[in-house]
Order: structure tokens, then sequence, then C-alpha cells
């Protein structure tokens, strides 16, 4: 009961979060001093020429008027046209999003592959060195600046010792899209050297979101499992002789993880809102890269219409997060 009361209470706050995320990026778009009409038709163009385009692309009516016809293209399924490239956006970001999720997964997965057994080990090791080593390494990780640390990794991996590309998201035209993710599709059709340019390509991109999520997740796991450890049935479980080992990663695990899942769900988020720029320093063609060369060209439909995607994902994340919760933790459902 506790797990739909979650489920019907995330989807009531759905539509009120998006049309407040609209209403920010909208007043902050129109208090920039650009005109997109006027950079779309070029500085030759004359009075009769903007005007007619204002008109085109509703820009010649009041902005509060302007939001409202927005909204309701919006609750249609319309999120409009790109003053730009002349396609529909909803197309393009359908387009768009399997490479942003595929490196989101990718990132996700290696965060989470390093974060929790370096989280564990790490409590059980407290105060010794390995614990200082650790704790030093996740602040530096925490501190290091996405783009500062893509261009890094590109300059050794890429350009010194060439064992990496340097961007993009694949050689080639890539295997036939099915799921559009080309990982899952080189092998569906057990295409291998797709499959290895995909992986190859998605590496230094992976490492460069996972870094700072890796570092929260061991921070988080760490604390955790210090609280849980000291618990009174992990001392009675010890006093009945159960291994350790088996303590450790079946029982305290399982009570350790409930922030640290947490974190996992804002992570997600977090890797969406930093994939704008490692997905434009690798090349990568994402939502990321389009939401920069919207913001680049005043494409305000663009820009809101990123808004709608990554806010939907981010509430249906949290919302897989809080029922996570609860088949972690039964006592939360109750």
């Amino acid at each position: 009961m506790r797990r739909l009361e979650i489920i019907v209470s995330r989807l009531a706050w759905f539509v009120p979060t998006i049309v407040g995320l609209l209403i920010i990026i909208f007043t902050i778009s129109h208090i920039i001093p650009t005109d997109p009409v006027r950079v779309l038709a070029g500085d030759n163009a004359t009075q009769e020429q903007l005007d007619a385009l204002r008109k085109e692309y509703g820009y010649d009516k009041p902005l509060p008027i302007q939001f409202i016809n927005y909204l309701k293209d919006v609750a249609t399924g319309n999120l409009g046209i790109s003053i730009f490239t002349k396609r529909p956006i909803s197309e393009t970001m359908w387009h768009r999003l399997p490479a942003t999720l595929e490196l989101t997964f990718a990132a996700v997965f290696l965060s989470v592959l390093f974060g929790i057994p370096l989280g564990v080990l790490s409590a059980l090791k407290r105060n010794s060195l390995f614990d200082h080593v650790l704790r030093v390494i996740t602040v530096s990780g925490l501190a290091v600046a996405s783009f500062w640390l893509a261009m890094e990794l590109q300059f050794l991996f890429s350009m010194n010792l060439a064992v990496a590309p340097l961007n993009g998201r694949i050689s080639g035209f890539g295997p036939d899209p099915i799921t559009g993710f080309f990982v899952i599709d080189s092998l569906l059709i057990w295409d291998m050297e797709s499959l290895r340019s995909a992986l190859s390509h998605m590496i230094l991109p992976a490492i460069t979101l996972a870094l700072p999520a890796a570092a929260t997740i061991v921070r988080f796991t760490r604390a955790g499992v210090l609280e849980v450890i000291n618990s009174n049935f992990v001392l009675y479980e010890r006093a009945m002789g159960i291994p350790w080992p088996l303590i450790v990663w079946k029982y305290v695990l399982r009570n350790a993880l409930i922030s640290t899942v947490t974190q996992i769900g804002l992570i997600f988020g977090v890797f969406l809102s930093g994939a704008v720029v490692v997905e434009t320093v690798f090349d990568w063609p994402g939502i990321g890269a389009y939401a920069v060369n919207s913001i680049l060209q005043s494409d305000y439909k663009a820009i809101m219409g990123f808004t709608i995607w990554t806010g939907a994902i981010f509430l249906i994340v949290n919302l897989i997060t809080d029922i996570a919760h609860t088949l972690i933790d039964p006592r939360s459902s109750q």
C-alpha cells in the first residue's frame, strides 16, 4: 500500500514540477538580450523579413501569451519546431536520447561497480592507510571539474598514448538501429567490430562522469556501513558464529545501502546535467550537446524541450529510487 502511495504522490507532482521548470527556463531565456529571429535571419535582413519570421514562430505576441500557447502545445505532445534545424524537437530528442542514456548507464555502472566495494572496504579498514588514501581520492574526485578531467583524459589516452578515440560515439556508421543503444544493437546483430568501437569511444566520457559519482557513493557507503556494523543484530550474528564476510556482504550491506540508493538516484540526474559538458567536450551526439547548441543559438523552444525531457527523466528516476527503497527496507513501505 505504501508503495502505491509513493507512486501516486510522485505522479501528482509530475505536471506541476515540469510547469515550474518551464516557467524558470522561459523567463531566463527571454531575459538574455538575444533575438533568435535576428540571429536566424542574419544581419542583412530587412525589418519586413524580421516581422514575418516573428509572426511565423509566434514571437510577435506578448510573452505571457507565448508561454500559454507553448503549454497548450506541450499538453498535446507538440514541443514545436526548431528554428534552426527546421525539424520537430521531439523527433530530435528521441533520436539523441539513446546516446545520452547509454553514456549515463555506463557511468552509473562504473560508479556503482567501484564505489560500493571500495566504500565497504574503507569502512572495514577504518583509519587505516587505505582508508586515509581513499578519502583523499574521493575528496579530489568531488573537486575535479568535469571539463578539465575530460580534456586531460583526451590528452593522455587519445593524443599521447593513442589507446582510446578522441571523440565521437563510434567509428563509421554504427550498427543497424534497433534500440538506439549501440552496445545493445551490436550484441543483437553480433557485430563485434561495432561493439568494440562503441565501447572504446564510450570509456573516456563514462569515466569522466563516473569519477565524482563514485567518490560520492564511496563516502555514503562507508558512512552507512560504519553506522550498521555496530548494531545489535550484527553483534548477535557474530556471536552465532556466522562467517564475517557473509555478515558484511549480505546483512550489513543491505541495511547500509539505503542512503546510497538515494544518492544513486540523485547522481543519475546529475549525470544528465553533467552530460551537457562531457558531451560537448567529447563531441558525443546526445541531448546534452543538443542543449548546448540550442543555448548558443537562442533556440528557446529547443531549450524548453530539453528541460521537459530531462525533468521527466529525473522524476521517473526518483520514483524508481523510492520504490527501490521499499524493496531494500520493507519497513519504509509499511
